[in-house]
């Protein structure tokens, strides 16, 4: 399980990072110097694909991240802990949005691997379903869509 665990980790880097290109190269990034992908405005964009889905693949992502949404690694008492605690939005797209660039920060900063796969078939679940949720919005949106084709 964990070489297909650590190729799904891959996976999911290579799109997370390709879509976050996207969102910039078509518009989608917040108006200063650093060059940050406006995820929350993407959401808007896209909120009518999330919440009218028919698609059983997405409204499967769509309940798993809403019925056990990655914890948020957090210091207390000078430890680190897993937060339960929930973004505090309303919206089902921005609310879904943060959920993967929670997963993305405890990839990236350690929160799920230190030499061996914390809890892997969660782990692996997240992963898959992030994917599934990054790539129906992203397919589904034109301009999106044609800078991941590199039309853009």
């Amino acid at each position: 399980m964990e070489n297909n665990l650590d190729n799904l980790c891959y996976e999911f880097f290579r799109e997370f990072s390709r879509y976050e290109y996207c969102l910039k190269a078509c518009g989608l990034h917040h108006k200063i110097k650093d060059a940050k992908a406006n995820w929350d405005e993407y959401a808007k964009q896209v909120s009518e694909i999330i919440n009218n889905t028919t698609d059983p693949e997405l409204i499967a992502a769509i309940t798993y991240f809403k019925e056990h949404p990655p914890k948020k690694q957090i210091i207390e008492d000078d430890s680190l802990v897993w937060d339960d605690s929930l973004p505090q939005e309303k919206d089902l797209a921005k609310f879904l949005f943060l959920l993967i660039r929670r997963v993305r920060n405890n990839l990236f900063h350690g929160g799920k691997f230190n030499g061996k796969w914390f809890e892997p078939e969660r782990s692996e679940a997240l992963l898959q379903h992030g994917l599934v949720i990054l790539r129906h919005c992203g397919t589904r949106h034109s301009e999106v869509s044609k800078a991941y084709s590199g039309i853009a």
